[in-house]
């Protein structure tokens, strides 16, 4: 009890933070009217109470739930997934990254800093010039294509990444420029999908620079917090100027305003639950999923001929890249280091 107790102070911003959305958001309803919009999107909330969890715990974001069963499920288009994805975790990965922050959970900022610049940069220049123009479909199939490149790679080599420790000091003297690019292409890659970025740095953390999972994770949750706040200001804002070319979906509001209590403890939620169970289940989970919504994908739109080559050949192709990151990664100068861990469990131990 003595140790709880102490953990408390720490966590203040955090139940700070909760405190501020709850209010928020019940206000919005109640004086906005919206109780009805809450309760018919009620579906969207069930999906989104696995979908934070694994925003938390995980290398991607909800949006990589929320969208094939908003632009599948539901056959909204891939605008509206996209837009949602960006909207639901500005709260959920936002709360989640404040979490993480509370309660000390040590990050990669070496190769952090230099990403988020390159978000800020990348993911508004590809809201405006690149996201309106990709066709729904190809929109559907690089969201499909990113995630299931990244459940088979995780497949393959999720045995030696759950057993890593520490991280390579072997790039460090380029992770300035390796994080920039990570993080505008990351960027541009989230802008027509609404996730993608924390695939990237996660992808780039365990392969290249062999981090453990331990701050590759939750580092990548950071990234897509805030890529999705940049993300989705800049359609908002986008839209007030040119409504005609950027113009966001009103489901797109009704489905976060139903969400985003969910997502508001769920993504928090994964990030502590994956600190006291192995990973090696979840991961396995969401890689399979990865693979299985890319197939749900080709399927339900009937992909064929030329496009379905493209897409498998693309899948082939990001896994080329994966592992050329695999080879060019260095295990063999792993510096000491404390482990990633909540410092306050150091001080309660």
């Amino acid at each position: 009890m003595a140790a709880a107790t102490r953990r408390f102070p720490y966590l203040w911003p955090f139940l700070f933070w909760l405190g501020i959305f709850y209010t928020a958001w019940l206000t919005l309803v109640i004086v906005g009217g919206y109780a009805d919009t809450v309760r018919s999107h009620w579906p969207i909330a069930v999906a989104m109470s696995f979908g934070s969890y694994i925003a938390g715990s995980t290398p991607m974001g909800g949006g990589t739930v929320g969208f094939p069963v908003l632009v599948l499920l539901f056959d909204f288009p891939g605008s509206l997934g996209r837009n949602f994805g960006l909207a639901v975790q500005s709260i959920g990965m936002v709360s989640a990254g404040i979490y993480i922050f509370a309660a000390g959970i040590r990050l990669n900022w070496g190769i952090l800093k230099p990403a988020l610049v390159g978000s800020l940069v990348g993911t508004p220049l590809g809201a405006a010039f690149i996201a309106p123009y990709v066709p729904d479909l190809w929109v559907k199939l690089i969201f499909g294509i990113v995630w299931a490149s990244f459940g088979i790679m995780h497949l393959i080599k999720l045995r030696e990444l759950v057993a890593a420790e520490g991280i390579s000091d072997h790039w460090k003297a380029r992770e300035n420029a390796i994080g920039l690019a990570v993080g505008f292409t990351g960027g541009i890659v989230s802008s027509i999908t609404g996730v993608g970025i924390d695939m990237m740095i996660y992808a780039t953390l365990v392969l290249l620079f062999r981090a453990d999972l331990k701050t590759a994770i939750p580092t990548s949750v950071v990234l897509m917090a805030f890529t999705s706040v940049i993300g989705i200001g800049s359609n908002v804002g986008l839209a007030r100027l040119l409504p005609a070319t950027f113009a966001i979906d009103p489901e797109v509001f009704a489905n976060w305003l139903a969400a985003a209590p969910i997502v508001a403890l769920g993504a928090p939620l994964g990030a502590i639950v994956v600190n006291l169970i192995s990973r090696t289940p979840t991961l396995i989970l969401v890689s399979l999923l990865c693979i299985g919504q890319f197939i749900w994908t080709i399927a339900s739109e009937g992909v064929s001929g030329g496009a379905l080559v493209a897409s498998v050949l693309a899948v082939v192709g990001m896994n080329i890249v994966f592992h050329f990151l695999y080879l060019s990664g260095s295990a063999t100068s792993l510096p000491e280091v404390e482990p990633a861990i909540p410092i306050l469990a150091e001080q309660d131990a």
